[in-house]
């Protein structure tokens, strides 16, 4: 009940006593921000779209004994676009200092340990997935 109290990312997220939307990044800033977006944002959606290809591809090509190992990428790709959704909401947290209730900037510089982490068991729980369908599969 209390999440539907709280203030907007713009209003808790500052840089250099700006509010998220309203600061004026520098040039250096700006390279540096769209580097991280390219680079981690682009690499889970890239490779969320490559499962769903694969997903896609198995579906079409192969007989129904491998529809379930079709899901299991199409779900491997969703999980993957939703962790990029994650990575992206706690990248901000890495850019900008977040207001407390008291009213005080607090600056912590936190790495994307939790996100590797996320993945790191979306993608084992898709191989041990991927292990018993293909165990069951009829030889």
């Amino acid at each position: 009940m209390a999440g539907l109290f709280e203030s907007s990312a713009s209003e808790r997220y500052r840089l250099r006593h700006h509010r998220a939307q309203s600061v004026v990044l520098s040039d250096s800033e700006l390279v540096e921000i769209r580097a991280a977006q390219r680079t981690f944002g682009g690499a889970y959606v890239r490779t969320a779209l490559s499962q769903f290809s694969f997903a896609l591809v198995v579906l079409k090509i192969f007989t129904a004994e491998f529809y379930s190992i079709g899901a299991l990428f199409a779900v491997y790709g969703a999980g993957v676009l939703f962790t990029s959704l994650f990575r992206r909401q706690q990248g901000n947290k890495q850019f900008f200092a977040e207001v407390d209730e008291a009213g005080i900037n607090t600056r912590k510089f936190r790495t994307s340990g939790n996100v590797v982490f996320a993945l790191t068991v979306l993608s084992l729980a898709a191989y041990v997935g991927l292990l018993v369908l293909t165990v069951r599969l009829p030889t």
